[in-house]
């Protein structure tokens, strides 16, 4: 049985590909950070299911924390590590650029030498972003263009990518680097603009919520379904040699684009609904962001399963069940219908 070790397996990424990983009878390790609530509502179907049996294991590590990690992994010895832990919302980096540069700058520090010193062959997978890329063209972005980071995150991932590139070289390490368009899912933290919308419009379509504000409607991403994206993570890891890779749909769509197709799930005009406002607009806009997945396509096999029309059907349709749940709520007094849901995005 081969074991895994994940950072970040509570977030989206981490539960799906945790979910890959034991369909394929691998012992999975993972890091969570210590806090007063429970945060592991993404995997708490798999805790029931395969910690009982050891094949899924949770440690309390933090990606600052060097010591703690190198003493899991000469505990755990693992055959592959996914570092997909960071703070990975691009706004809040700028408001807390210190926090969000440590977690993904000395978190792959601490992976990368404590790979290089144990005496075992181990693969190491390190989570880029096309962030990294800086969006300022309509170039067709792929594994050789031209890095131009505007954000303390962005900024972060491109030292933690080229310092992978670097340990690869140097020392003949099975070290990838994962270069991933926006991808989002039903599992999508509820802050970012995909899920800002799909929380907003099923509240909305049933008397919880009455309008949503958004930034820059004109911002257009490359989105795909996380679950497609997190299946090619395990095909860079089992490739024959190590490299980096971009995945992506290779199609780019607005916010616009996003709302009308959520709004249209119910026959609104999203127009009826939705404000802008200043406040969301980031200090640096990343504007256009568009993948190449060519070299994924030809070597690795991967392809996208879901297109962004069923991506977006995919998160009204879990969010609308989260929504009618609450309305349940309030119509039990428990719950007070909003003007707008809470958001920091």
């Amino acid at each position: 049985m081969k074991k895994a070790f994940i950072t970040g397996i509570t977030g989206q990424d981490g539960s799906y590909l945790s979910e890959i990983l034991l369909d394929k009878e691998y012992e999975v390790h993972g890091t969570v950070r210590r806090s007063s609530s429970i945060n592991t509502d993404r995997i708490d179907n798999l805790i029931s299911k395969y910690s009982k049996e050891g094949q899924l294991n949770l440690h309390y590590s933090d990606l600052s924390d060097p010591t703690s990690l190198d003493n899991l992994l000469k505990k755990i010895e693992p055959d592959e590590i996914y570092n997909l832990g960071a703070q990975s919302h691009v706004h809040v980096s700028f408001l807390n650029p210190l926090y969000s540069s440590q977690t993904s700058v000395s978190g792959v520090v601490s992976l990368l030498e404590s790979v290089k010193n144990l005496d075992k062959e181990i693969k190491f997978y390190q989570a880029s972003s096309s962030e990294m890329y800086g969006g300022a063209s309509g170039d067709l972005l792929d594994e050789n263009s031209i890095f131009d980071p505007k954000s303390p995150y962005a900024a972060a991932k491109v030292y933690a990518h080229n310092l992978t590139k670097i340990y690869r070289e140097s020392y003949g390490l099975f070290c990838v680097n994962g270069i991933l368009f926006n991808h989002e899912s039903p599992r999508r933290g509820e802050t970012f603009v995909t899920r800002k919308i799909t929380r907003a419009v099923t509240r909305i379509s049933i008397g919880l919520q009455e309008k949503l504000t958004l930034g820059n409607l004109d911002a257009s991403r490359d989105w795909g379904f996380a679950k497609d994206f997190v299946e090619g993570m395990y095909l860079m890891m089992n490739y024959k040699e190590a490299d980096d890779w971009v995945l992506a749909t290779g199609e780019t769509h607005t916010v616009r684009d996003f709302l009308k197709i959520a709004f249209d799930y119910f026959s609104l005009n999203w127009e009826d609904y939705v404000l802008t406002s200043d406040r969301y607009i980031r200090p640096n806009e990343v504007n256009h962001l568009l993948g190449n997945p060519s070299k994924a396509k030809d070597k690795l096999g991967w392809e996208i399963k879901t297109s962004f029309e069923e991506l977006v059907k995919l998160m009204v349709e879990s969010d609308l069940e989260l929504a009618e749940k609450e309305k349940v709520l309030y119509e039990n007094g428990m719950l007070k219908p909003t003007w707008e849901y809470p958001s920091s995005s």
